[in-house]
Formats: C-alpha cells, structure tokens, sequence
C-alpha cells in the first residue's frame, strides 16, 4: 500500500533535482526503498555543493554534512536540506513535520529524538549529526524486525550508544538481527578494547587483532569489557542447533557465568572446536573464551592454524601426497569430479588417482563446480544439467550410491542472488531426481548461500567457504546447522621436490563421512535383515521409545531427517542414533530384492514405513494424508512436476505414465525401484502397526514368499484392488487435500522437479490431470497383474510337474 508521505517525498525529489548531473530518479509509488533513499542523498549532495552527484552516502558526502555542524531547532541555513531531513523522517516511519517549513522545528527535533532514542543514542533535544543525517538516509531500521530479538537489538543499542562518535564507526541497525554491519560494529569495538588506534579500527581480522585476542581469553572469573564483547559474540552465533532444550542460547553479560559457559561448550561441540593431544586425539571441550573461539565466533575461517582433518584441492593425489597429507593427520579429500585445470594437468580426479587416495587411507567426497563464478550461470535449466552431467561423472568414476556431491557457488553471492542460487539447486534436486535418486546433493559457497540452499532445497550437508571470511554471505551469518566441512585456509605443501596447494578443511563429527571406497558390491538381503536385526537390539537396550521407530529413525538420519519431513511426520530420535553409532551400528546403502534382482534403498523404504506407521492410511481409500506423502505420494508429486517440464513432448499425461512411470531402466523421479520402495514400506509399516517386529516383517518380506506378490497385496491394502480408488487417492493427494502442510510440500516437489514456469496440479484443467492420476492407478494395477499371472502360471507349472508332465 502506498504511503502518502513517501509519495509526496518521491514527488518533491525527482521534481526538484531531477535535471541535475548524476542524479537518478526515483519511482513514484509511495514505497520507501533504497532508490528513494538514494535520491534524497543525492539531492543533499547537491545542496553540498557536489557534482556530479552519485547514490551512495560516502564520506566525502559526511564531511561536508559534517562542516555545517550541528542542525537543532532553528537551524534555517538551507531550506532544501531541512525539507530532505524531513522526508528522511517520513520514508523511515517517523513525523518529519510540515515539510513547507524552512526551518528546522521542534517537531522535527521531537522525531530525531525519538529515532536516536531507538538507536540506542542520547536524545540531545533531537540535534542532527551528520552521522545522524546519514542514518536517516538509508534503510536501517531502528526497532525489531520480523525475526530480530530483543536481546540482539539491546546489543546494537550498546554498541550504537558506545561507539557512534569514534572516528570508523557508522550508527548501526538497531533491529534485532544479526548482519554485517553488526559484525563490523563489533569487530571495531574490540579493537578500540585491544588498544588499536581509532583510525585504525577497520573490522578487519588482520594480525593485531588476531594478536590482541590471543592476549586476552576469557572464562571463570573474568568481567568487563572483555566479557560484555564476547558474550555479544556468542548471542550473535546463538542458536546452537541440536543443543540445549529448546536449542542453547545465552545472554549479554559482563561478568562470566555458568549461562555462558554452558552455551561456550555447546559452540565449541557444534564448531569442532576440541582441544587434541599430541596424537591428534580429541580432548573435551574447555568452555573457556580462548582463542579459537574468539576467532570462531568473529570469522567464518576462525583460528586458520587450529586441528583441521580434512582438505580439497585441484590437484592430483599421487601415492607420494597421499602419504604426506596422512602424515600430516588428514583423513578426508575433497576432489572434482569434473572442470578442467586451466593451468594444464587436470582440476578432475585422474585414472588411478582414487585408489591412491584409499590406499593412502583417506576418504573423499566429490565437488562438481563448472566456473560457478557468476550470477548468470545461475539458473533451474543449468542445474538440471549439472546434475545430471554429475550423476554420470559420479557413476563413472564408482561413487557408492547415496554419496553427497557438493555443487559450488564460488563467488560471493549477496541476499539479492539468492533467488537465482536456489532456482539453479531446485534444478539440481530435479536433476539427480530424473537419474535414479542415486545421490545425494550438497553445497558449497558461504555460510548465507549453504544456509538458505539447505532450508529451500533441503540440501544433505553444507560444505561452507569459511576462509573467504570477507564474502557478504560470510559476514554477519553463523555456521548452518548441517555443516560437514569448513574451508579456512588454502597453503602450498612442499613434499620433498613435488609442491601442491591444499585447502585446510574442518570436518564436523557425525556428518558426512566422504567414501571409503567406490564400486562397493551391492549386499544381498541377507545382510541387510542382519543389520536390522542388529540396529533393533541397539533400540531395544537403549530403553527409549519404540524399538520399531528407532529403526526407522536411523535409516532416516541421511536423507529423510530434514525440517520438511520433521513437520511431515516427526523428528527422528537423534541421541538414538549417536547412541547406536557408538556402539558400532552402520547405514547400507543399498541391497538386492531377492525377486527382481534389483537394487534397493532401504533408507527410502523405511523412510516409507515411518510414514505409515505414524501416520496411518485413512479410512476412506479413496483420500489421502501425511503417511502417503511418505510414500507413492510424494514421488507422484515430485513426477507431476517431471511430466509438466515434458509437456511439450507429453501433452498426454495418461501417455507419461504408462510409458516412463515405475519401468525398468528409465531414469525417472518414480523409478521402478521407487515403487518397490513404496509398497514395500506400506506392507512392512501394516505389520508393525498391528504389533510385529521390524525385523519379523522385514525378514518375512525378503525371505519367506511375502515379497512374491508384494504389488497385488499393496494395491490391495492401499487401494482396495481398485483402479478407480487408485486414481481417486492420487487426484485427492494432488488438488484437494485440507491439511496446509501437504499442500505446500507438493507445490514444492512439483515446481522443484519441474521448474518455476509450470502449472501446478491444483490448477490444472481436471481432464487433463484426471488422465494423469488414471495413468498412475493403472500402471500400479498393471504391476499387481502381471505378478498375480506370473504366480498363475508358477502353480500350473508346478500342478503339471506334479502330475509327470512338462513345463
């Protein structure tokens, strides 16, 4: 909605400075934004004197604001400044006064007060200072914002109230959230603490600061100034995720207390800051202000020099490397699995190069980076091909199924970006999804880029840039929560004559683990009941919940534990799942369907199960819910989105189905394998609802005959042998469901795999999407025939065997 103040700004700017050298008009829309803002500064320069006049508040603008001295009531000397003052007001949401009068009032005066009072400054009987001149000029905002806190503008205010008249600082937001400028306010505070000069103080990490903190750790005993600003630090950084109940916050404090200290040791677990021995063995955390945790708390790099187990490079690793980064107590290596080195030799892994690498005793995880250095390569058609080029680069070189690959946005891309990076990663999900579901997508950029990645396209781990600490997306963010590497230095490691370039990488406990080894043998089911069975002791001694959920809760923790399938069914059982990885229990990847022969998931199938069995079918057939989603739902959702980006090819959605849904050797969103998947999780899910353990129905499934009609027992639990209900549940699921949550996860599966351009199934023409959903119940229908005729054919054969006869 327009705001008359604000037009009437926008008016009276372009209509007075509009013929002016540099200056750039403004919309008129009665909407406050940067080009408004932009448009009154220039107007003040041009009032100064300056020309040609530019959108950007420098200090050569605050100097000459500055050389008028203070402006309070009765200031007269320029009626045109005192009118852009006053429109300053109204864009920021405060009463400029009647912008006729050419001077300076005390209604003005009463409005700067009450500004200055937000900020966290003295009122002064509303005097404007050129640095208040300049706040009122821009988009800060001075009370809490959706998603600050009271406790982060409480902090700005202190630092506002402290600094603002030193010779670096700006006034900052007082909005409650964290961001840059917050970090550089800070950064700069701690250097006046340290002793720097004034002039000096530049928010940068260089060495004197670095050197000053070492000088000055903090803990049990400590208060003051020091205290005040690193416990800041640590509310800035809050809060830590899956620590704490609710997760682990503290509070602004100038003396030391067991809050912090508590929250100081939930930071140092979460940002593998473990002290080590001189094995390179982890000691427990201290819960003390040192060092590293000054640097982690101000820098995305932190401490560059600190215990780093894992690396990257472009470079080849030769037997000879391989054994100099053991020795220097690596134990993961991040290579390409594509993009040529400019520099000759090859960025990309080599032939042989793999072996040298398991053989040396490292693990590895694949990056797949294409230049990735700007914002136009940045879109949903690259990322599908992206995705797929690296789905083939990954088979090629025998990555296990269910390995991450990391995509990379190396550059750094600002909150405006964001838009375009997550289009390109909603391709990429698209992408792998159309090659079989195989892997698994991660990301690699700055700490904003794989935080917002993650939330939107539910990325598996984050590989985070942290040494390009200077990156807008670094500054002013805290680690994401599913952070496994955390870049912080690049160096050249001389290893005899041979020199290479490494980057030191921080590697987070119990995320992504890298491979060990590729081309791993599919196990046959015979290993996958048996570690079931050993999973299932594990819940059963771990005296918590149901045995049969915790199963499921540990084959969810890689790819179906995110916040979308928290709210979808529930969150998994996470000290569970620590509970059972210390005790040596292990997640296959894969096994063998003894009646197809074909490759299984088995963390898709529990997947499955969990979501039927918390969320049970409904009684009516032909409706749909939560626990279907789990299942053939969600993967008819995210199909739908497949079948619209190929409409042009496939007008007919009845034709997609019955050509590319559940076949084998069609890489496809709904695979064949996926099916399997489904009906195997709803069967096995019917079973432990009425009581049977986990490990009885899995075993009776994979080895007694259950699996035999496993697609006739499905359609007839779910869909009652019944086309017509079949078709029903889909179009229920796909247009009319009433729970909000569902409806929102479809439209995101559909427009993920299919592109922001396409109809969603809501507003689809219901002749067009009715022959779709009769696609789907037919080829599902078709599957139970074919076995329920297979098993016809099995029992005439074996009567005539009976009987002397032949087959």
């Amino acid at each position: 909605m327009a705001d008359e103040k604000v037009l009437a700004a926008q008016k009276w700017v372009n209509t007075t400075y509009g013929s002016v050298s540099g200056y750039a008009k403004c919309p008129e829309d009665g909407k406050t934004g940067w080009a408004t803002m932009y448009a009154l500064t220039m107007g003040l320069q041009h009032e100064l004197g300056i020309s040609p006049v530019v959108a950007n508040f420098g200090d050569g603008t605050l100097a000459k604001v500055a050389a008028l001295g203070s402006i309070g009531i009765g200031w007269n000397r320029n009626a045109n400044i005192v009118k852009i003052i006053r429109h300053g007001l109204f864009c920021k949401g405060y009463w400029g006064g009647d912008t006729g009068v050419a001077e300076f009032d005390s209604t003005a005066a009463s409005a700067v007060s009450k500004m200055k009072d937000n900020m966290g400054l003295p009122g002064d009987g509303g005097i404007v200072q050129a640095k208040v001149v300049k706040a009122i000029l821009n988009m800060d905002a001075y009370t809490v914002v959706a998603g600050g806190t009271d406790k982060i503008r409480s902090i700005q205010q202190w630092l506002n109230r402290n600094y603002w008249t030193k010779k670096t600082f700006s006034i900052s937001p007082a909005d409650g959230l964290y961001s840059r400028d917050v970090q550089q306010s800070l950064m700069k505070a701690i250097q006046l603490a340290l002793g720097i000069a004034e002039a000096d103080a530049n928010g940068n990490f260089g060495p004197g600061t670095q050197a000053g903190l070492k000088a000055h750790p903090v803990g049990p005993g400590s208060s003051g100034l020091f205290v005040q600003l690193f416990s800041a630090a640590c509310v800035f950084n809050e809060p830590v995720p899956g620590y704490g109940e609710p997760n682990a916050q503290t509070h602004f404090t100038d003396s030391w207390d067991a809050d912090v200290e508590g929250w100081v040791k939930a930071f140092q677990t979460f940002s593998e800051l473990y002290p080590v021995n001189d094995n390179g063995e982890k000691l427990p955390v201290t819960g003390r202000g040192d060092y590293a945790t000054w640097a982690q708390l101000l820098v995305s790099m932190g401490d560059p020099d600190r215990h780093a187990t894992a690396s990257d490079t472009a470079y080849t690793i030769t037997p000879s490397r391989g054994a100099r980064m053991v020795a220097d107590g690596y134990r993961y290596v991040g290579r390409y699995i594509n993009e040529a080195s400019a520099g000759g030799g090859s960025k990309m892994l080599e032939p042989g190069e793999l072996d040298n690498i398991f053989k040396a005793g490292l693990r590895v995880f694949p990056i797949f980076q294409d230049n990735g250095r700007s914002l136009a390569e940045y879109k949903w058609d690259t990322g599908y091909k992206h995705a797929q080029f690296a789905h083939d680069q990954a088979v090629h070189f025998g990555f296990n199924r269910g390995t991450v690959i990391y995509f990379a946005v190396d550059y750094d891309a600002t909150q405006a970006d964001m838009p375009h990076i997550l289009e390109y990663f909603r391709g990429v999900t698209s992408g792998l999804a159309s090659k079989g579901k195989r892997y698994l997508h991660g990301v690699y950029g700055s700490r904003n880029v794989c935080a917002q990645v993650t939330e939107k396209t539910y990325a598996a781990y984050s590989f985070v840039s942290g040494m390009s600490w200077a990156f807008s997306g670094n500054l002013g963010f805290p680690l994401p929560a599913n952070w496994s590497f955390n870049q912080i230095k690049e160096y050249k490691v001389t290893n005899g004559s041979d020199t290479f370039w490494l980057d030191r990488d921080v590697h987070r406990s119990g995320s992504d683990e890298g491979q060990k080894d590729v081309n791993r043998a599919v196990s046959p089911a015979a290993d996958f009941l048996a570690n079931i069975e050993q999973i299932y002791s594990l819940a059963q001694s771990y005296g918590k919940g149901d045995p049969n959920l915790l199963v499921t809760d540990y084959y969810r923790q890689k790819r179906y534990a995110g916040p979308e399938w928290t709210r979808l069914i529930s969150e998994v059982d996470w000290s569970f799942i620590d509970y059972a990885n210390s005790r040596g229990a292990d997640l296959m990847s894969d096994f063998t369907d003894p009646f197809t022969g074909q490759t299984l998931g088995p963390q898709h199938l529990l997947a499955t199960a969990a979501g039927h069995v918390i969320v049970p079918p409904a009684t009516d057939k032909h409706k749909s819910n939560r626990g279907d989603v789990a299942g053939w739902a969600g993967d008819l959702m995210t199909f739908y989105g497949e079948w619209r980006r190929d409409s042009d090819s496939y007008a007919d959605g009845y034709t997609y189905c019955t050509e590319r849904l559940a076949k084998i050797g069609t890489l496809t969103t709904f695979g064949f394998n996926d099916l399997v998947e489904d009906a195997d999780g709803f069967l096995v899910a019917e079973k432990m609802r009425s009581g049977v353990p986990i490990t009885t129905a899995l075993r009776e499934h994979y080895e007694k005959a259950a699996g035999i009609s496993r697609f006739r027992d499905y359609v007839a639990e779910r869909f009652g042998s019944s086309r017509d209900t079949a078709a029903d549940a889909a179009h229920h699921i796909l247009t009319n469901i009433d729970d909000p949550l569902v409806n929102l996860g479809r439209l995101y599966l559909e427009l993920d795999n299919g592109g922001g351009n396409i109809i969603p199934s809501h507003l689809l023409p219901a002749d067009k999407l009715g022959r779709y959903c009769l696609g789907f119940a037919d080829e599902v229908i078709a599957r139970a025939g074919l076995e329920a005729r297979s098993q016809a054919k099995m029992h005439s054969n074996h009567a005539r065997l009976y009987a002397g006869g032949s087959a």
